[in-house]
C-alpha cells in the first residue's frame, strides 16, 4: 500500500509540474546557437576562447534553461568529457587547461531547469592551438621585455614626445596658449589693492620644511608676489615656520627686489622664524592678522588643521585672500574662505606659468596634451566597455572591446 500510494503522489505531482508548466509557457530546452571558438594567446599562456548565443524562444514563452554544460575532446577522434557548467547568463567561456600546440573540438547543451538536455550545438572543426610566428617571438623574448606592458610604452612615448615636441616650438619663439590660472592672474590686484590702502602684504609659504615640494612651490610665486610689491613699493611679510624657508624666502625676495631695480627697499627684517610648533605658529599668524590687518594675504604651501583658522582670520579683517595647496583635505577651506584658490596642478604649474621660460612652458603643455590623450581613452574605453555589457544589439561592441583588450594589449 505505502507503495502504491507513493506512486500515486509522484503521478499526481507529475501531472501538477506539467500543467504549471503549460500555464507558464515555459518553451522547449533548445540548444545554444552561433557558436565560434578561436585561439587567444599571450606571451606566457595560451587558451581557447568560445562565443555562443541563447537559444530562440517562440514568442510569448520563457525558457527554462538553467544553465549549460560544456564538453571538450582531444582531436577529431576523441571523446568528449565534461569541461565546465555555466550560468544561463554567460555567452562566453575561455578554457585556459589547454595544450599548446593542440586540438579541440568543444559542444555545448543547454540544460533545462527540470533537467532535460538539448540538443548538442559542435564546433565546426578542431580548433587548433598550435603558436603563431608573431606568439613564438613573444614568448621567446618574454624573459627581457612583458609584452602586456607593450600599450605602457606606447603612451609613454607619446607622453615624451608631445613634451619634446612642444619644447623645441617654445625655443622658436612659438607662442604656447596655456589656459590663464585666475589665482596667478589676481597677484597684480591683490598688491595693488594693499598699496592704496597703506597695508602690508602676509605671505605664509606653508608649515612644512623645504624637503616639501609644496613648499618649493609656494617659494616660487612668491618671487612673483615680491617683485611685484617691490615695482608698487608695498610691504611684504613673510613669517615662517623653519629656519631653511626662512633663508630661501630671504634669497628670493631680495633677488626679486633686484629685479625690480629697488634693492635698498628690500628690507630682510621683514622675512623671519616664528617658531616649529603648529600652532603657536597659527597663534601668532592669527594675532599678527587682527593687529595690523593686512590687505592681501597668500597661502601658498603645505597646510593642515590651521588652513580654516587662517583663512577665517583674513576673510573677517577684510583681507583678499589667495590661496594655493596640493593638500585635497585642505582645499574645500581655502575655496570656502578664500577669494582665489590654486587648487592642485594649478599650484605646480605656476613656476612656468610666472616665468615664461620655454621649456617650463613647453613641458607644461606637453603634459596637458598627454592627459587629454588618456581622458580620451577612458571615454572611449568606458563607451565600448558600457555597450560590451548590454545583451541587446552588443553583439559588435563585444567583438570589438575583446580585440582591443585580448589582441592588441597582450
Amino acid at each position: 500500500m505505502p507503495l502504491r500510494i507513493d506512486g500515486v503522489v509522484a503521478a499526481m505531482v507529475a501531472a501538477a509540474m506539467t500543467v504549471s508548466m503549460s500555464a507558464l509557457g515555459q518553451a522547449a530546452v533548445e540548444a545554444p546557437t552561433h557558436l565560434e571558438a578561436d585561439q587567444v594567446s599571450d606571451h606566457t599562456d595560451t587558451a581557447v576562447r568560445l562565443r555562443w548565443e541563447f537559444p530562440p524562444t517562440p514568442p510569448g514563452e520563457v525558457a527554462a534553461i538553467d544553465g549549460f554544460e560544456i564538453s571538450r575532446a582531444a582531436g577529431a577522434s576523441g571523446s568528449f568529457e565534461k569541461l565546465v557548467d555555466v550560468p544561463p547568463a554567460a555567452r562566453k567561456f575561455i578554457d585556459t587547461t589547454v595544450d599548446a600546440d593542440s586540438a579541440y573540438e568543444y559542444r555545448i547543451v543547454s540544460v533545462g531547469r527540470d533537467g532535460s538536455r538539448s540538443a548538442a550545438a559542435q564546433t565546426t572543426g578542431p580548433i587548433d592551438t598550435a603558436l603563431s610566428g608573431w606568439v613564438k617571438f613573444k614568448r621567446s623574448t618574454a624573459d627581457y621585455f612583458m609584452w602586456d606592458r607593450f600599450w605602457l610604452l606606447v603612451i609613454h612615448i607619446v607622453i615624451c614626445g608631445s613634451i619634446i615636441y612642444y619644447i623645441l616650438q617654445a625655443r622658436k619663439g612659438k607662442a604656447l596658449k596655456i589656459r590663464k590660472i585666475a589665482g596667478l592672474e589676481a597677484v597684480e590686484e591683490a598688491v595693488g589693492r594693499a598699496t592704496e590702502m597703506g597695508r602690508s602684504i602676509m605671505f605664509i609659504p606653508g608649515i612644512q620644511d623645504m624637503n616639501d615640494i609644496q613648499t618649493i612651490a609656494g617659494i616660487t610665486i612668491l618671487a612673483r608676489v615680491a617683485k611685484t610689491a617691490a615695482e608698487y613699493d608695498a610691504k611684504i611679510e613673510v613669517p615662517t615656520s623653519r629656519s631653511l624657508v626662512m633663508t630661501a624666502a630671504r634669497e628670493t625676495v631680495q633677488a626679486a627686489y633686484l629685479t625690480a631695480g629697488r634693492p635698498d627697499a628690500y628690507n630682510e627684517d621683514r622675512i623671519y622664524y616664528v617658531t616649529d610648533e603648529q600652532f603657536g605658529y597659527v597663534a601668532y599668524l592669527t594675532g599678527f592678522m587682527v593687529r595690523t590687518k593686512p590687505a592681501a594675504c597668500f597661502y601658498m604651501g603645505s597646510f593642515f588643521a590651521e588652513s580654516l583658522i587662517l583663512a577665517e582670520t583674513g576673510n573677517s579683517i577684510g583681507a583678499i585672500q589667495v590661496a594655493g595647496t596640493a593638500q585635497p583635505a585642505q582645499l574645500p577651506f581655502f575655496v570656502a574662505s578664500c577669494d582665489y584658490t590654486l587648487i592642485g596642478e594649478e599650484f605646480f604649474a605656476a613656476s612656468a606659468y610666472l616665468s615664461g621660460e620655454p621649456d617650463q612652458l613647453g613641458s607644461l603643455k606637453g603634459q596637458d596634451m598627454g592627459k587629454v590623450m588618456v581622458a580620451a581613452f577612458l571615454v572611449i574605453g568606458c563607451i565600448i566597455a558600457t555597450f560590451a555589457k548590454m545583451d541587446d544589439g552588443a553583439y559588435l561592441m563585444m567583438n570589438m572591446l575583446d580585440y582591443l583588450t585580448e589582441r592588441l594589449l597582450v
